[in-house]
């Protein structure tokens, strides 16, 4: 019986690799109606360098001699592993006697070949290979620098901070969450318990733990590095003087005010 593995790689869970598992399927259930079929299906960052679970099980596989035939949708995936992945697999499935089978562009490197028909397959799978990397990183240089633009725009992308929202592409606060994790704030530096607190102002231990630490000077004082969050902060300005702070940001502060005095004297 002749056994064969299909394997589908996405890059994120909103793709569907079931589709890409379906139309696998089909292939196999025309070509080899009789064989064994193993899925292997990844779903990985397409800037992943080491590959998915999925894809080092079915090299084991090969290397055990349970596979005779793999069929992948779009081979040229592979690259996206590094520049010499796919030779590096074909010669792998080559070397334990295992034939390849791209769906999308009909390439088919089978053992059975001549040596010249398996060089000429490896090369031309090569240079789909790097094709596809090329576009994949313009991709990634045309998504950067739409954000870069939209960033000197002053328009906020990405998830906004806690107590902040984005509306028409910029930061705006929003007042009733930003004040709960303020006074949420001022309460752990007054020595409440994170849990107790995070509770009340109804955000994530974890989260407030990580705004108490991180920051706490953006919530007690309004204060930001970034000039599209200190924009947003006007519509909470002016603050009242926090009721308590985090330790080391009184001690900081201390030190700047003597840092001050003697830059006076």
């Amino acid at each position: 019986m002749t056994h064969v593995a299909i394997y589908a790689r996405v890059s994120t869970d909103r793709q569907d690799h079931e589709r890409q598992i379906r139309e696998l399927e089909e292939f196999v259930s025309e070509e080899y109606p009789d064989a064994s079929v193993e899925r292997f299906a990844d779903i990985i960052s397409g800037t992943n360098d080491e590959g998915g679970a999925e894809y080092r099980r079915l090299r084991e596989a090969i290397v055990d001699g349970e596979v005779d035939i793999v069929v992948v949708h779009e081979l040229s995936r592979l690259s996206r592993l590094g520049g010499g992945e796919i030779h590096n697999f074909l010669q792998h499935a080559l070397e334990h006697e295992t034939s390849v089978r791209d769906l999308e562009v009909g390439l088919d490197l089978d053992v059975d070949d001549s040596m010249v028909d398996q060089a000429v397959t490896r090369m031309i799978a090569g240079l789909l290979g790097d094709l596809a990397r090329i576009e994949q990183t313009q991709k990634v240089r045309r998504i950067q620098s739409g954000v870069d633009a939209a960033q000197e725009a002053g328009k906020w992308t990405g998830r906004p901070p806690t107590g902040f929202e984005v509306v028409d592409g910029h930061l705006r606060v929003d007042s009733e969450e930003y004040l709960r994790v303020r006074a949420g704030i001022e309460r752990i530096a007054a020595g409440e318990s994170i849990a107790n607190v995070a509770d009340d102002v109804g955000v994530a231990a974890s989260t407030l733990r990580e705004l108490y630490n991180d920051r706490a000077e953006l919530y007690l004082r309004g204060e930001a590095d970034d000039d599209r969050v200190d924009a947003a902060l006007e519509d909470v300005r002016p603050l009242s003087e926090p009721a308590a702070e985090p330790v080391e940001d009184l001690n900081k502060r201390l030190r700047q005010l003597e840092q001050k005095v003697k830059n006076l004297d």
